[in-house]
């Protein structure tokens, strides 16, 4: 039976809608999560389960009232539907009665304090605790008087709750392909190459706060499977280190297989890197490792369709990587065309595009499929300034890139192969080479050139068998 909304649930949402949202940096994040326990995961569970409701209930409300007709395209009520029904979930999902003990070292702040974010001042605007307590003590990042005497109540409920928002991340896996459905359904109907400015600010807002809401979905996620033998330097999804030079070099491995493949070529353009092996900074890895293989992805399609997918030698493709005092740069330089003055303001534009028309989703399409491109969609997907701006809160830029924006994969990165640290892509990495090099020695297999993936499929699962890779392996790219 399919899911339907009532009267009931959407005068609950337009509730919730009512309230703020309330920005988690990844500072935050990384402090609590340092050491999770079943009371902080507990307490971040209620955190998430007032917060996350608030998000849903802020698209649902904005997806039912888009102008000029745009709420009405089946694709974007699918989309509405699918975050009212996350919203269901989580207000619906039964919390534990907890005796007063228990409720109490739940809410009261630990003797240790913070040492992060001490520098943290008291609203001016209310009165010194205000008789609830130390307002830090009730915030996501709060520390508590911790132990492993908590009752079973506490870790069934975690439990419910990281499967539930397991749940709602694979809902919503293909909420960017099918809202790009969505806009190409007002496209059609109202006979329109562009979009107003009122769609655009909202796409903006839509695919940021898409970012910030599985950006917590998949931290609290990770902190729950995460076991006593973490990584050091991972907190959650959180990498205190992401090597930029690591997350260069699969991007390019995989940006050149992802090209090889489309046009059949035996051998893509070649990227040279320019980076400091040892620089590292606090991110997101799977932030970055998306903005790096989609901009490589641009720029390879544009060098092969500007010189010919038939030229023995392509022009290098240049990775530049600058450290500032302040932040990380890099540059992607290719010799693929440019894009003419007069087109540079439509660059961010989602209507901006270099194909005529897109192929239909099948209706049962659900987007559990891990697979690239390199062809281009008549919408674009979110722009890679939206998950760089969106890093500080999960509240510079990007510049011009030299080529339209491509698909990306329609696995998030923001959790996809993170919550397993960097076992899947170093698999998937290894795996791509190996291939690549059994296509190019000419054994155990003829390759021609203009079909040096043709039995890829087979390779990959004989690749697998041999390696032991998981079946996230290539699907990923």
């Amino acid at each position: 039976m399919s899911w339907k909304k009532s009267e009931k649930l959407m005068s609950t949402i337009s509730h919730y809608a009512g309230f703020p949202a309330t920005g988690v940096s990844l500072r935050q994040m990384v402090q609590f999560g340092e050491k999770p326990s079943t009371g902080t995961l507990f307490r971040a569970s209620q955190f998430l389960s007032e917060e996350l409701p608030i998000r849903l209930a802020h698209r649902v409300e904005e997806l039912g009232t888009l102008p000029d007709g745009l709420s009405e395209m089946p694709s974007i009520k699918k989309v509405q539907d699918w975050y009212a029904q996350s919203f269901e979930e989580i207000t619906t999902l039964k919390r534990p009665e907890l005796d007063k003990d228990t409720r109490n070292r739940l809410l009261s702040p630990s003797s240790k304090g913070s040492k992060i974010l001490s520098q943290t001042t008291q609203n001016p605007s209310l009165k010194y605790r205000n008789g609830n307590g130390s307002s830090n003590s009730r915030r996501y990042f709060a520390h508590i008087d911790d132990g492993n005497n908590w009752p079973p109540e506490l870790t069934d409920y975690n439990k419910r709750f990281a499967r539930t928002l397991e749940g709602i991340k694979r809902r919503h896996d293909s909420v960017v392909t099918t809202v790009a459905q969505g806009i190409n359904e007002y496209k059609r109907k109202r006979q329109r190459m562009q979009i107003d400015s009122s769609i655009q600010s909202f796409l903006d807002r839509f695919y940021m706060s898409r970012i910030g809401i599985r950006m917590l979905i998949g931290q609290h996620i990770a902190l729950t499977d995460q076991t006593g033998a973490r990584h050091p330097n991972y907190v959650g999804i959180i990498c205190t280190k992401t090597n930029v030079r690591e997350l260069a070099e699969e991007a390019i491995e995989n940006a050149r297989f992802v090209c090889e493949d489309h046009y059949g070529l035996f051998d893509a353009p070649k990227v040279q890197l320019f980076c400091p092996p040892s620089l590292n900074f606090m991110y997101v890895p799977g932030h970055l490792s998306h903005m790096l293989f989609e901009t490589l992805k641009n720029s390879l399609r544009a060098v092969v369709e500007t010189h010919g997918a038939d030229k023995e030698a392509f022009p290098v493709t240049k990775v530049i990587v600058a450290e500032g005092k302040e932040d990380i740069t890099i540059k992607i330089s290719d010799e693929g065309g440019g894009i003419a003055r007069s087109a540079i303001p439509l660059v961010w534009t989602y209507m901006y595009t270099t194909v005529d028309q897109t192929p239909e989703l099948d209706p049962s399409f659900n987007a559990n499929t891990e697979q690239t491109s390199t062809s281009t969609s008549t919408v674009s997907p979110p722009r890679p300034n939206l998950y760089n701006n969106n890093q500080p809160s999960a509240s510079g830029g990007v510049p011009v890139p030299v080529a339209p924006p491509l698909p990306p994969t329609t696995a998030d990165p923001t959790m996809a192969g993170w919550t397993t640290k960097k076992q899947t892509t170093t698999t998937r990495t290894d795996t791509v080479r190996a291939i690549r090099s059994r296509l190019k020695s000419g054994t155990r297999r003829e390759v021609s050139e203009r079909k040096q993936v043709g039995d890829a499929e087979g390779m990959v699962n004989e690749e697998r068998a041999g390696s032991g890779a998981s079946s996230e392996g290539l699907e990923q790219l």
